[in-house]
């Protein structure tokens, strides 16, 4: 009985741990575009996701952020990319647009106040822009800059590791027969 609570508890622990990356959430906000978090902090972080854009690549482009965000298609029917809200921009909603294929997609980003820090905290992370800048080389940056960085394991990665653990749980609970039938003809 205790290799099979091993088997089964081995099974359980890869689903806890492989189960969040394969589900990635994103806010809806009533728009085309989501954002998540909804509401960011000024220097803040985001994602950015527009669905029914069929087109390779688009930009994204908001008074709040640092720079425009390129999206490039996602896992599922849509296009995503990251950028990052202006440090010195005030609390209030702001408009995103995405242009795709000559057509306008919208959805709004809530800015809140950032909370202030302790006397002689430094920050953490320093903001930066996200997108390469157009200097020098003809504007060659965007294009030598490469593809979107991906964070965490993807659809395919998360069922090979899913397939892995249900396969080592078989094994194990298999093992533990074996061994319990030699156990009761030498017994």
């Amino acid at each position: 009985m205790g290799k099979r609570r091993l088997a089964l508890c081995a099974g359980v622990l890869a689903v806890t741990a492989f189960g969040p990356a394969a589900c990635a959430a994103y806010a809806a906000d009533g728009g085309d575009v989501s954002v998540v978090p909804a509401a960011p902090a000024p220097g803040g972080d985001i994602a950015l996701r527009v669905t029914g854009c069929d087109a390779r690549e688009a930009v994204a482009q908001s008074p709040v952020l640092v720079s425009d965000a390129r999206l490039t298609p996602d896992d599922g029917d849509g296009l995503a990319g990251d950028g990052r809200v202006r440090s010195t921009v005030t609390a209030g909603t702001y408009t995103v647009t995405v242009a795709c294929d000559g057509t306008e997609y919208r959805g709004t980003v809530e800015v809140v106040r950032k909370h202030t820090p302790a006397a002689g905290a430094e920050p953490s992370t320093y903001p930066s822009p996200v997108a390469p800048v157009n200097a020098g080389a003809g504007g060659a940056a965007r294009d030598l800059a490469g593809g979107p960085e991906r964070h965490g394991p993807g659809t395919a990665q998360t069922v090979v590791a899913l397939a892995l653990a249900g396969t080592a749980a078989l094994t194990v609970h298999r093992a533990a027969r074996r061994q319990a039938r030699r156990g009761r003809r030498t017994g």
